[in-house]
């Protein structure tokens, strides 16, 4: 991601000397530019905490980090959820937490996720072997405010 925000830098730099005509324009580019580079490394230092702490997918949905971890086993597949705030990971464990899960087939299902206060996630178990790919949307309400993430994983 931070090669993207660079590359979007450079070519804005390069606006600025193909752009660079009058000097009330140059002033006006020059702001702008320097506005751009400040929004580019803000972004860039936010996005290192959307790294997966747990070897799962991330998804930042505002303040909260979230990541999901499919454990394929005997049974099922194990889903581990992890719900923390997205400044110190802290985790948050008086949520309601709903996964919807479109199976490989196309049908629906709907599963409770339940705290483990030991391991600090949320977690279900996913009774299909079946192959192919699944589709999860993570709903969590906390203290009355919903959270979604989208995620998805193949077996």
């Amino acid at each position: 991601m931070k090669s993207f925000y660079s590359s979007l830098l450079f070519l804005a730099i390069v606006g600025f000397i193909l752009l660079g005509s009058s000097d009330r324009s140059s002033n006006v580019l020059a702001s702008e530019i320097e506005l751009q580079a400040e929004i580019i490394s803000k972004k860039a230092s936010t996005n290192k905490d959307s790294k997966s702490r747990k070897g799962g997918q991330v998804v930042e949905s505002g303040a909260y980090h979230l990541e999901l971890v499919p454990v394929k086993e005997n049974k099922g597949t194990h889903l581990d959820f992890y719900l923390q705030r997205g400044d110190n990971h802290a985790a948050i464990p008086n949520a309601k937490v709903t996964a919807q899960i479109q199976m490989p087939d196309g049908t629906q299902k709907t599963l409770p996720l339940k705290y483990d206060s030991k391991g600090k996630h949320y977690a279900a178990l996913l009774a299909s072997n079946a192959s192919g790919q699944y589709q999860v949307k993570v709903t969590a309400d906390i203290k009355g405010e919903k959270v979604n993430g989208r995620f998805s994983f193949k077996q």
